[in-house]
């Protein structure tokens, strides 16, 4: 049985989503890398010495556990904990959909144009844009493929536009086949 589970991709595949979603139906705690990667959240990074020292206590502490979000470069002595790993990717305008709306959610009107926080949101949009195209330098696809080629537990891919109910019952089914 799994139980040191990572899920990665882009920002807005829905990581967080689905680690929540799994740790709902199964006795995982889940734990995600923004709460780790941020000290003040969105705008100010952790020390990175912390931020593992942090995410080891906890997931010494909580096993069996489900950790979203991308933990590459950062976390890269973590890459032989996971004893599974999913990656998730969404069609580029679906995914840059969800974040914009998730940035609304967030900042309201202060991210509109004229608002406090409208330069911020069009710096985080044309990062996030960059996931399928950009090389290694920057969160990227090729970071990840790079990453994920030197894991040694499993992978499961769950690459499309899915529902989280979908790829719940496609992670549960996949855990079930592989006891």
């Amino acid at each position: 049985m799994y139980r040191r589970i990572h899920i990665m991709g882009a920002s807005g595949a829905g990581t967080s989503t689905l680690g929540k979603a799994l740790a709902a139906r199964l006795p995982y705690v889940q734990l995600d890398s923004d709460d780790y990667f941020w000290e003040q959240k969105y705008s100010r990074p952790s020390d990175v010495t912390e931020r593992l020292s942090r995410l080891r206590a906890d997931m010494a502490q909580h096993e069996p556990w489900i950790l979203s979000g991308a933990v590459c470069g950062w976390g890269d002595s973590l890459r032989d904990t996971f004893d599974l790993v999913i990656f998730l990717w969404i069609p580029e305008q679906v995914r840059l959909d969800r974040l914009r709306a998730r940035e609304y959610e967030r900042y309201g009107d202060e991210g509109l144009p004229g608002g406090d926080k409208y330069e911020d949101v069009q710096e985080f949009m044309a990062w996030a844009a960059q996931y399928d195209t950009a090389g290694p330098e920057v969160r990227s696809r090729t970071l990840h493929e790079d990453w994920m080629a030197g894991i040694n537990g499993d992978l499961l891919r769950l690459e499309g536009d899915f529902t989280v109910e979908e790829r719940v019952e496609a992670v549960l089914q996949y855990i079930s086949r592989s006891r």
